[in-house]
């Protein structure tokens, strides 16, 4: 059987209304165009008009454009609400922009969970840079690279800061109890691994074992060898049956300070500080000999011996004044005291950190997001 396709009223009532609706609004308007073409129409004084003419006459026929444009949004607004088709389409657009909002914030809630996943992993990162950079700066031999490896750690801290300052904000926004109470427990750990990296990194700066360790081997070792040369030259200025006896003091004086010289070592590396003041001691003894032979010599030895005794007493002075500044920078023990701290106290508030920061991950890999239409 043939379906015939039924007229659409719709259009047509449609028409209808937009047409009463633009009668009935334009109405005033058209009533007071007449009364003001009348108005300009009556005589006054001595200028007559005769009437309204066809400018007046199309001014009023035509619509004004503001009044034009009120009267369609009039128009179509009065025509959907009158109009059951209407009222469907407006039902339709405010359940759409209320599906749009509900999705708009389980979507701004997955966003900001995402960033708070980065922001851990990458505080974590930064957090075990940190350690490497200063683990780098107390191992390091030179002052440049101590220098260089402490500042990256120091970038390294102040990234980790950052990082857990706007991880905080995020998951207060995200109301997180578990994942905040884990963040809190790593910076109160990260607190007092702050103070330990202020104590060790001025420290790995300093080098001051490193340094005593170069004038040891280096200057330390220079004036020694200079008092040995120009004290053998002393001593071969004797050639009487007194020789031996030369020979003996000037052995005594360079065996006093080999002595010193061997004990620098063991100073150096020593952390016990009654230890080290046993050890200066010692020191102090053996000079005080070295002292007695080269003045013993300067009896026995004849006169052409003077310039080398000079010599070797020039010496001694300086390997003296040499041996008193490793003695100063082994004290300070910078390198020796960073050390134990990046062995002692860092390693365990280290580890403590490492166990927060993997709560806190494991807490924020339990969100989850499921998929809605």
């Amino acid at each position: 059987m043939e379906q015939r396709e039924l007229p659409s009223v719709f259009p047509r009532y449609r028409a209808r209304e937009v047409r009463e609706t633009e009668q009935e609004y334009d109405r005033p308007r058209r009533r007071a165009v007449r009364r003001d073409a009348h108005e300009r129409a009556r005589p006054r004084g001595r200028f007559q008009s005769g009437g309204c003419g066809p400018a007046e006459s199309a001014a009023i026929n035509r619509p004004a454009r503001g009044v034009s444009i009120r009267l369609w949004s009039i128009r179509i607004s009065d025509a959907f609400s009158r109009s059951r088709h209407g009222r469907r389409c407006v039902y339709a657009i405010v359940l759409l922009a209320g599906a749009m909002s509900a999705c708009s914030e389980p979507q701004a809630r997955l966003t900001q969970l995402v960033e708070a996943r980065r922001l851990a992993s990458d505080l974590h990162v930064q957090f075990a840079h940190a350690a490497d950079a200063s683990n780098r700066a107390v191992m390091a031999d030179t002052d440049a690279g101590a220098a260089a490896a402490a500042d990256e750690a120091r970038a390294a801290r102040d990234a980790v800061g950052r990082n857990a300052g706007a991880l905080r904000s995020l998951l207060q926004s995200l109301g997180y109890r578990d994942d905040m109470r884990a963040l809190e427990g790593f910076t109160g750990r990260f607190e007092e691994y702050r103070q330990i990296y202020d104590e060790i990194l001025p420290l790995s700066v300093e080098n001051t074992n490193v340094k005593a360790q170069r004038l040891s081997f280096g200057a330390a070792q220079e004036a020694a060898e200079a008092f040995r040369s120009a004290l053998d030259r002393a001593v071969e200025q004797r050639d009487g049956g007194d020789v031996w006896h030369s020979q003996a003091l000037g052995a005594r004086a360079i065996n006093a300070v080999l002595r010193v010289q061997v004990l620098q070592a063991p100073h150096i590396a020593e952390g016990d500080l009654a230890a080290m003041t046993r050890m200066e001691q010692e020191m102090a003894a053996s000079e005080a000999a070295t002292r007695s032979a080269v003045q013993a010599l300067a009896r026995v030895l004849p006169a052409s011996a003077s310039p080398h005794l000079a010599e070797a007493t020039a010496a001694l002075n300086r390997f003296a004044r040499i041996n008193k500044e490793v003695i100063t920078l082994s004290r300070r023990n910078s390198d020796l005291y960073s050390l134990a701290l990046s062995l002692g106290r860092k390693r365990t508030v280290a580890a403590d950190c490492e166990a927060q920061l993997a709560a806190l991950e494991d807490a924020l890999a339990k969100h989850e997001f499921t998929a809605t239409r």
